[in-house]
């Protein structure tokens, strides 16, 4: 089954500010070690920008570039995107067609959000999901910590299976270890 590696708004104006999202660095070592994995294994990498006119998050403004701890490589695939999901109005599923992916491993920030949204929305399209655990993140909220979120998710998106496909949950070392 063809894999890609959905790497979601992990952007400078979401990870740079303080207060920065939880276990940011981490996270961001971790999505390498997944795209490092990735690549070796013949995996697309795609990189998913959020972007939304006169903000700080502006399609080319410096809050909508990528995190700078990011390695990217030639060859890694980017698609813009302006709602939490990461196929609506995009050139995604196009995209991962044209690689004839089936599987889909998902990174990146707003757990609650933007991760949790194209998560169910791939799923819906037919593709099986592998939640990378320990590479999302968000900030904290009034009434969660962001590791609360995180591990809410980790725990209730693998439990639907209404969608006809697989949705796991699996740490950065399950995974790169696991294939």
């Amino acid at each position: 089954m063809k894999s890609a590696i959905l790497i979601i708004d992990v952007q400078s104006i979401l990870f740079d500010p303080v207060p920065r999202p939880f276990d940011a660095d981490r996270v961001v070592e971790r999505i390498n070690r997944v795209t490092s994995w990735g690549r070796t294994n013949d995996v697309a990498v795609i990189y998913v920008q959020h972007e939304l006119a006169g903000s700080e998050i502006e399609f080319g403004s410096i809050g909508w570039q990528l995190q700078a701890g990011l390695k990217v490589e030639e060859g890694d695939e980017f698609i813009r995107k302006t709602t939490p999901d990461s196929f609506l109005r995009t050139d995604l599923e196009t995209l991962l067609k044209q690689h004839g992916v089936e599987h889909l491993i998902v990174c990146g920030y707003a757990s609650e959000f933007c991760v949790d949204t194209t998560v169910r929305r791939a799923a819906g399209l037919g593709y099986s999901v592998e939640l990378v655990s320990d590479a999302h993140t968000t900030h904290d909220k009034p009434h969660a910590s962001a590791e609360q979120v995180r591990t809410h998710h980790n725990a209730t998106l693998p439990n639907i299976s209404s969608f006809g496909v697989k949705i796991s949950s699996l740490t950065t070392q399950e995974l790169v270890s696991s294939k």
